[in-house]
């Protein structure tokens, strides 16, 4: 084994370390496609500032980046950060994105993989076929990523739709754990829906089959919505192919997120929009920073009061 190949194997496993037991949370700064728009809209961007799309990504890697070099952004408090594609493949201060998180920030680095949502069927939406999943993988293991995220989502109660959904997860997963990645599975229930406690029951149901399919020596990580009951959750965060439950924000306020957070002992964080909320574009360097911090703290006090 050479000197390299030693350096990502003990980096593997301080990374693996960090994220099974280190107090903080995840940050997904993984907007991509139509949630672009949205995520830059929301920082004090509107649309007629660009006129084209690489001049719009380029405005959300800025964003990016103005976040994880932010001093109130590290592994203190945040222990991982969800990057889309385009952003693993940029760079910060003529560094690859993923290094410096991790050397810079001492931030584990994932990747978004998913390529969108099909249409609905059976209340919910598969994900779209992942075309190059495999090149995707091996070029994110060469950038020194730990794991991936990729997201489904739920619209109603529906047992055949959800059986599908976590089967597609759970199938993707594996193809993911072959290259040495971490999968997020995220099977996201809608918060709004009628029956959103009958669909988690569901849920929970299907992902503790597929977790018991699994062999001994594999883990996963989940990515839920926060659940109608308090600790709904609780037996997958104990389950022992679990290495984390990690909660989306799902369209909660930041303060309703951290709220119901708090609530669900071992789960932490992994919000996008409740991350940004009032972050502008407009805002000195002082006040951005300020701002963040107080974001991060209140996100990473509530992932550690649950």
């Amino acid at each position: 084994m050479t000197s390299t190949d030693m350096t990502k194997t003990a980096d593997k496993t301080e990374m693996a370390r960090q994220m099974s037991q280190k107090a903080g949370f995840i940050a997904a700064l993984d907007q991509s496609g139509g949630s672009t728009p949205k995520a830059l809209r929301q920082y004090g961007i509107e649309e007629g500032a660009w006129s084209s799309e690489e001049e719009m990504y380029g405005l959300i890697h800025d964003m990016r980046a103005r976040i994880i070099k932010s001093p109130a952004f590290s592994g203190e408090k945040v222990i991982g950060a969800i990057l889309f594609e385009r952003t693993m493949d940029g760079a910060i201060d003529g560094i690859a994105t993923a290094e410096y998180l991790w050397t810079k920030r001492s931030v584990v680095p994932f990747l978004k993989v998913d390529k969108g949502l099909e249409a609905a069927k059976d209340g919910v939406q598969l994900m779209k076929p992942i075309t190059g999943l495999d090149a995707l993988l091996e070029r994110a293991v060469a950038k020194g990523v730990f794991g991936t995220k990729m997201r489904s989502v739920i619209d109603a109660a529906n047992p055949a739709g959800i059986a599908a959904i976590v089967a597609q997860q759970f199938e993707v997963g594996q193809q993911i754990l072959s290259h040495g990645l971490m999968p997020i599975i995220e099977p996201e229930v809608t918060i709004s829906i009628a029956d959103k406690a009958e669909a988690e029951e569901i849920l929970h149901a299907e992902i503790l089959k597929h977790l018991g399919a699994l062999p001994a020596n594999q883990q996963v990580m989940l990515k839920l919505t926060l659940p109608t009951k308090a600790n709904f959750y609780k037996p997958l965060v104990d389950h022992p192919r679990v290495m984390r439950v990690v909660a989306l924000s799902g369209g909660y306020s930041r303060e309703d997120a951290c709220q119901k957070l708090a609530a669900n002992t071992g789960i932490i964080a992994s919000f996008s929009r409740a991350l940004t909320e009032g972050l502008s574009a407009r805002q000195a360097d002082a006040d951005f920073d300020k701002a963040l911090g107080h974001t991060v703290d209140a996100i990473c006090e509530a992932s550690k009061a649950g």
